[in-house]
């Protein structure tokens, strides 16, 4: 209040200084240019000069106020544009967050429409579309982000195959990432995609072929390259023994491929596994025996001893003894017993065949087991234990299926 009355006394003061200075004299202005002549009194001039710079600085305020004002007073407005734009992109992403597929869509499409950096405005909007099920629309909208940003070609590309792969498309979306890896072979994101989508589309070649760049550009950790590597070739391998066509070129195909698994894999158990077992199918058993063989010398392994003993070698009695040499050093390995009971069986050797499979049942009670020793003493006459054998065989393999209910 104090104030207040200060500035009224000081204006009442100003007031009475310019009627003092008014009163004493009222001085003259005189403006020549030319024929233009002004007079005036200098104080009339003085009050002309000020009311011209006051309305200067009054149209000057009006002007920034219709370009840059809110919409109270012009809602075309680039501060109100902008302010429109980010309302729509806060919304349009808070609802992609929580699930909203159709009011996202319609924020986000306008805020992309009307930014000057559209880009993640349009991926958002095409998520949203491509989890409504608009997969067209989805495409259409990354279709015009590019347009729009055609620098932008790898993050488009990432999202389109991204999108593709949630409609359950893996294939289109492979073809995608094809092109984008040609452009971009040392992007992480790409290979990663292309990893998985090869995996899920069972293309194990074309795996093996991209494991050496994951590897060189560590996409992956070791470990898991390591274990991606062995179940691709693997695979790989199985693959070739089942494909479609004669057996001689079954078995010329397998063998090519063979020769491409990188030397330091093809020690590796489950590789050999799966070369010798299509070998056998493929009609050519005595070389999967010399191959098992030889990498059961270098490596003692489960599965490859129970192939051994499926397999019917060149010899069935020197197969025989090269299975019970290993017996010295593995006496109570029951895969290996179960396996010697097979081979004595392709020799007709039947009691020792009872006493390697019965041998085999005290270390591991296994269904194949049970199985193998009720045929045998089936075929010798003792179709009591043989049905008790059966019986308790389908009781331990009842045991992994689904409860009936």
């Amino acid at each position: 209040m104090k104030r207040l009355i200060l500035y009224v006394l000081l204006a009442l003061l100003a007031v009475a200084a310019l009627v003092w200075a008014v009163a004493q004299d009222a001085g003259y202005v005189l403006i020549t240019y030319q024929r233009f002549r002004f007079e005036s009194t200098f104080w009339v001039f003085l009050a002309l000069g000020f009311g011209l710079w006051l309305l200067a600085f009054v149209l000057n305020r009006v002007l920034r106020l219709l370009v840059v004002s809110g919409a109270l007073v012009n809602p075309w407005s680039t501060r109100h544009r902008k302010r429109r734009v980010g309302k729509a992109a806060m919304l349009g992403q808070r609802e992609l967050a929580e699930g909203r597929w159709t009011q996202a869509l319609e924020h986000l499409r306008v805020a992309a429409e009307r930014d000057k950096q559209p880009l993640m405005h349009y991926l958002g909007a095409a998520r949203a579309a491509n989890e409504a099920g608009l997969y067209a629309e989805s495409d259409a909208l990354l279709d015009k982000a590019l347009a729009r940003e055609p620098d932008a070609a790898l993050a488009v590309g990432l999202a389109r195959s991204r999108l593709l792969i949630e409609r359950g498309e893996p294939a289109q979306a492979r073809d995608v990432l094809k092109t984008l890896h040609a452009e971009h072979p040392r992007n992480v994101q790409v290979l990663q995609l292309l990893q998985q989508i090869h995996v899920h589309l069972e293309e194990w070649m074309a795996l093996c072929t991209l494991l050496p760049e994951l590897r060189k550009l560590k996409v992956l950790p070791v470990p898991r390259l390591d274990e991606l590597e062995r179940l691709a070739w693997t695979a790989a391998l199985e693959q070739s023994a089942a494909g479609v066509g004669e057996a001689g070129e079954g078995l010329e195909r397998l063998e090519r491929r063979w020769q491409d698994v990188p030397s330091g894999l093809r020690a590796e158990p489950s590789l050999v596994h799966a070369y010798a077992a299509g070998l056998a199918r493929l009609g050519a058993p005595v070389r999967a025996e010399e191959v098992l063989c030889a990498a059961l010398k270098r490596r003692f392994d489960d599965p490859l001893v129970d192939l051994y003993g499926r397999i019917e070698g060149r010899d069935a009695a020197r197969q025989l003894a090269a299975a019970e040499g290993w017996l010295k050093h593995y006496p109570e390995d029951a895969v290996l017993l179960l396996a010697l009971g097979r081979l004595s069986l392709r020799n007709q050797l039947w009691g020792k065949a009872r006493d390697y499979f019965e041998a085999s049942l005290r270390f591991a009670h296994r269904p194949e087991t049970c199985v193998e020793l009720a045929r045998l003493l089936a075929h010798m006459g003792d179709t009591g234990r043989s049905n008790q054998l059966f019986q308790e065989g389908l009781g331990l393999y009842e045991r992994s299926l689904p409860t009936l209910r």
